[in-house]
């Protein structure tokens, strides 16, 4: 049966209108596929070598021990924003003599075929056989081989439950980014060591190698999970007839902006529910960390924000960014709807700085953290986020009506610059590049301070004139709907 479905899918590939456009990505994504594989195999096969050149003198496997978990901890960051759920139309299929075991099945073979559990066993593997049996012996090279295939399973397993999950209640998908979140910054400043533990792991089982089971047990476990909720919710959103007219009732906090707030609901609902717009705004979650690059604590004591500034302005309007370089085109799959209903524009416009707005204060607000640093970095965040509330929030909704590139919003955002053109390029150069020029020439006076206060004042007489620029949107927007309108129809 497996084989049928594949087959199915394979079909329905090759039938599709938009193939070439399919056949162009997936060749692209190939050939990244194919370097990082070609890395992959590079460090598994010469890791003892690039130890012993980084940590010359100290034993190639204690730090190969110590790395095991580190890779694993940052895996798990990687595949909750770039794993794909792998998928089934199973409409289909419903008067069909098929057990939901069979189609639960399939998905889980299918979500084996991914980047991200083969890298790992050209990683670690390599080094296992070759470095382990020779110094260990055979048996304890096994357990280690047994021990990362269940690290590989359980990550796979666990990713596809927490998303599905985050699906119904993205509280699950906040605790699984906090959770990873935590540990990185708890190791980050030596509270913790995820190395000494890791190798402590390792160590252990090297003693004993039957300890390698727990691994395979926790994979195991995390695959019944997984495959139980698929065959109870399998067909709950398929099957749904509920009709569910609330609007921004389901956000009570919304209600009292009214229309606005409705039409902000609505779309707060569309960037929840479709992948490639859920992805846009967990980019702002996995950048809450961007700031430890660039917070050193040389820079904080001799005041040196202008080489900070690009951190607190990326951090704290990432949202603005990924979620407003494509806006309308977010909506291109009903925007000749939008045209002929009896919507104001001018709400239409207002509800977008609304979410803007909500969006970024609640970024900076978690950014908040950084205070155990320095109280100058809220300080220097509450400006960017003045800046991006103010300036940002224009520049951005300015250039989207000339955005003209329909984009299908239920595909995933890894690897995929579909709708992505020179409106998107340019858009980053004003807004990433003016709040530096504006301090520029504080900076060289050596008056840091007066040069945050002028880039939160410019941001802040920007946010009180945001009627102002509305007014300018909504009849650019008005000249622009039918050219963007007919781009979103190719």
């Amino acid at each position: 049966m497996i084989s049928i479905f594949l087959s199915h899918q394979w079909k329905s590939f090759w039938r599709s209108r938009n193939k070439a456009g399919s056949i162009v990505a997936q060749l692209v994504l190939g050939f990244f596929m194919l370097y990082f594989l070609a890395v992959a195999i590079g460090i598994g096969f010469w890791m003892a070598n690039i130890i012993e050149k980084i940590s010359p003198g100290v034993d190639p496997i204690v730090i190969f021990n110590g790395f095991i978990l580190y890779y694993f901890l940052f895996d798990l960051a990687i595949r909750i924003q770039m794993q794909e759920l792998p998928t089934l139309s199973i409409v289909p299929y419903l008067h069909l003599n098929i057990s939901r075991k069979t189609i639960v099945n399939f998905l889980n073979v299918k979500s084996l075929f991914s980047i991200f559990n083969i890298l790992p066993l050209f990683i670690f593997i390599p080094f296992s056989l070759l470095n382990i049996t020779q110094s260990l012996g055979g048996i304890v090279a096994l357990s280690y081989v047994a021990a990362i295939l269940g690290l590989t399973m359980f990550n796979n397993f666990f990713i596809l439950f927490i998303k599905r999950k985050s699906i119904n209640n993205i509280a699950y998908f906040g605790v699984g980014m906090v959770l990873i979140l935590g540990l990185a910054v708890l190791d980050y400043y030596k509270v913790i060591s995820i190395r000494d533990f890791s190798n402590r792991i390792f160590q252990l089982l090297a003693e004993y190698p039957y300890f390698a089971l727990v691994f395979v047990a926790a994979a195991v476990v995390v695959f019944k999970i997984n495959s139980s909720f698929l065959r109870t919710n399998l067909y709950t959103e398929e099957l749904s007839t509920k009709d569910d007219k609330k609007v921004s009732t389901d956000y009570p906090f919304l209600n009292t902006f009214g229309k606005v707030g409705e039409l902000a609901a609505l779309e707060l609902k569309l960037i929840l529910r479709h992948k490639r717009s859920r992805s846009s705004i967990v980019m702002g979650f996995l950048f809450l960390a961007y700031g430890l690059l660039f917070y050193k604590e040389t820079l904080i004591v001799n005041n040196e924000f202008g080489k900070m500034l690009f951190a607190a302005v990326f951090m704290t309007g990432i949202t603005i960014i990924t979620y407003g370089q494509f806006m309308f085109a977010w909506q291109s799959a009903h925007f000749d709807g939008l045209l002929v209903n009896k919507i104001d524009f001018k709400n239409f416009i207002k509800a977008k700085f609304l979410l803007f707005t909500i969006g970024s204060t609640l970024i900076t607000i978690l950014a908040s953290f950084y205070a155990f640093i320095s109280y100058k970095l809220l300080l220097l965040h509450l400006v960017a986020y003045l800046y991006n509330i103010g300036f940002g929030t224009v520049l951005v909704l300015f250039f989207a009506t000339n955005n003209y590139k329909r984009l299908d919003i239920t595909q995933s955002a890894s690897f995929n610059w579909q709708g992505t053109g020179a409106t998107q390029w340019i858009l980053g150069f004003p807004f990433l590049l003016l709040p530096i020029l504006i301090y520029l020439p504080f900076g060289i006076l050596n008056k840091p301070f007066w040069g945050l206060a002028t880039i939160g004042l410019f941001g802040l007489i920007t946010l009180l004139l945001r009627n102002y620029w509305i007014s300018l949107i909504v009849k650019r927007f008005e000249k622009q709907r039918y050219k963007i309108a007919e781009g979103f129809r190719e």
